[in-house]
């Protein structure tokens, strides 16, 4: 695609990648680009600096933002461990985290509100989203929690760091740092999304040498590993979304360097590393217990650490010989940063560098064959004569799920059964429908009986009664076993998984089998090409009902649940 004339938002733009790619967007002539770090002095140092360098651009190309794009909104300026160790923020962050995706939760994300103020066409996400999340050490918040248990400490205690872990659970916060970007990319037309991304490990294998404890390699680092390998597959997902943005990733597999070298002070975690004054007398004796964190703290010099170094951006401040191990022939080796912009913006404008992770597993999965699709046609067959041979349809058993298909083709079946074909349901009026279809269930032992023991709620006409047995699929237990009866909740309830039959829902059906008659009467009878498959061949001139292909439609049109690649 052309990146002339739009708008572009770069993710982690203050690092390595991110300014790289900032300042090689600029020959393919954008009309804007935002610019976004984590700190709010980084987003407009930055941003100052490129209008120094490009002193000819309007005043306002380039726009700071800055903040956590995982956390809400009113979030985003503040420290994860503030949030955590306050009792009322935490809650909230734990429900955004592990609630239901609502309307709530993505309107107060604070991506959301980045995205749908400045409405990018292309994002480049340069954020190391698995360190942010992978480091967050799950397994430090357990040690904690173990801690707590054994001294059989105050249960608000426990509560606490119980909450705590459940916040700082990897998975869930990615999927919903995904489910936000996703929506909000639809909601405001993102044309294309291009992560890069990590393996973890520099490209290494488990033999990695570089390490965050004893362990060889960590379980953090695997961790982060784990949570690159998750988000590539979500990605991957989103990538065979039709009509969302354009998903690419490019995933260096060596350290990324550099940014600049240089003496001068040594920082770790943002702050000077402080020099101690110890003489040998300083000693401590081995002997007892090694306390690893000092009952009273040395004091320091005054001085810093000064040093030369090389800067690789979120990658570190390394020495010289830290930088040339790290290097060095047959260890993590590295790339630089303007090789992956120049991958990344050549991938947006059509280009194949061969580099992007979500093309190449799109290349590797196995896809559906030719030799399936012709077997598919056997085995339906096979199974309508053994359905005739036992006298018995089969229906739905509610194990594939969601209780909404197993709804779905037991409400087409029950019209199927009551009127034939789709023409003599449309004729009728829904309130005919609704009684037609109900004198069925009274009167069909089997059928009614089949419907609620596989945990499908049936709701009677007048909408106010309804008939299930033991198991009910829909609402969900979710921690509370009795829920308010409302008419919103009745008809979520019914949307979701109860044969609904209300007249409401009869005419809703109505409108689906005339869709589908129109749909298929709107292709010329001299049109015998290739371009049609759901013809009125497909649908058995509308005289026979397959319920399953019914139902293929429902989500293929209404759910937009259509397959974007093959």
């Amino acid at each position: 695609m052309d990146i002339k004339n739009k708008t572009v938002l770069v993710l982690g733009a203050w690092g390595l990648v991110g300014n790289a790619i900032t300042r090689k967007l600029l020959p393919e002539k954008p009309k804007k680009i935002i610019v976004t770090s984590l700190r709010k002095s980084e987003a407009e140092e930055y941003v100052e600096r490129l209008k120094i360098d490009y002193p000819d651009l309007p005043a306002d190309y380039f726009i700071p933002w800055w903040g956590n794009i995982f956390v809400r909104n009113e979030f985003k300026d503040e420290n994860r461990f503030d949030i955590l160790n306050d009792r009322e923020k935490r809650r909230i962050l734990l429900g955004d985290i592990m609630e239901d995706m609502t309307d709530d939760v993505l309107n107060s994300s604070a991506i959301y509100h980045l995205l749908t103020e400045h409405k990018p066409d292309i994002i480049f996400d340069c954020i190391n989203s698995a360190t942010g999340i992978a480091y967050q050490d799950v397994y430090t918040t357990y040690r904690r929690i173990k801690k707590t248990i054994e001294k059989d400490s105050e249960k608000d205690i426990l509560i606490e760091e119980t909450e705590k872990l459940m916040c700082t659970l990897y998975i869930p916060q990615l999927i919903r740092h995904i489910q936000i970007l996703y929506n909000t990319m639809s909601e405001v037309s993102t044309e294309a999304y291009v992560k890069i991304g990590t393996s973890g490990t520099g490209g290494m294998g488990l033999n990695i040498p570089y390490t965050h404890s004893e362990e060889k390699p960590s379980r953090v680092l695997l961790s982060k590993s784990s949570v690159a390998g998750a988000h590539t597959m979500l990605l991957f997902l989103m990538g065979r979304t039709p009509e969302t943005a354009i998903t690419k990733e490019i995933k260096p597999t060596a350290a990324i360097a550099w940014k600049k070298i240089e003496f001068g002070e040594i920082k770790k975690g943002g702050k000077p590393v402080e020099l101690m004054e110890l003489s040998t007398s300083d000693t401590i004796n081995l002997e007892g217990k090694l306390k690893l964190k000092l009952d009273e703290e040395i004091k320091t010099s005054g001085n810093t650490l000064k040093s030369v170094f090389i800067d690789t951006g979120e990658n570190g401040t390394f020495s010289r010989g830290e930088f040339e191990t790290i290097t060095t022939q047959g260890q993590m080796e590295y790339v630089t940063p303007e090789e992956i912009a120049e991958d990344a913006i050549f991938e947006i404008k059509g280009g194949n560098t061969g580099h992007d992770i979500i093309n190449a597993l799109d290349n590797a999965v196995l896809a559906p064959t030719y030799r399936a699709g012709f077997l598919q046609h056997s085995a339906i067959k096979k199974l309508q004569e053994l359905e005739d041979l036992h006298q018995k349809e089969s229906i739905a058993f509610e194990l594939l799920g969601p209780p909404r298909l197993s709804k779905l083709l037991f409400e087409i079946q029950l019209l199927k059964i009551s009127f034939g074909g789709m023409r003599e349901i449309i004729k009728e009026s829904p309130s005919y429908l609704s009684e037609k279809v109900w004198s069925l269930i009274e009167s069909n032992d089997e059928l009614r009986n089949e419907i609620i023991s596989i945990g499908i709620p049936i709701l009677y006409p007048d909408g106010k009664k309804i008939l299930r047995g033991n198991l009910m699929k829909i609402p969900p237990f979710r921690g509370e076993n009795e829920l308010e009866i409302t008419d919103a909740n009745i008809n979520l309830w019914a949307k979701d998984g109860w044969v609904d039959l209300r007249e409401s829902n009869m005419e809703r059906w109505q409108k689906r089998l005339k869709a589908i008659i129109d749909e298929v009467e709107l292709i010329p009878d001299y049109d015998t090409s290739s371009l049609h498959v759901r013809n009125k061949g497909y649908w058995n001139d509308f005289k026979k009902i397959d319920i399953g292909k019914v139902v293929g439609w429902i989500f293929i049109r209404e759910e937009k649940g259509k397959r974007g690649k093959a």
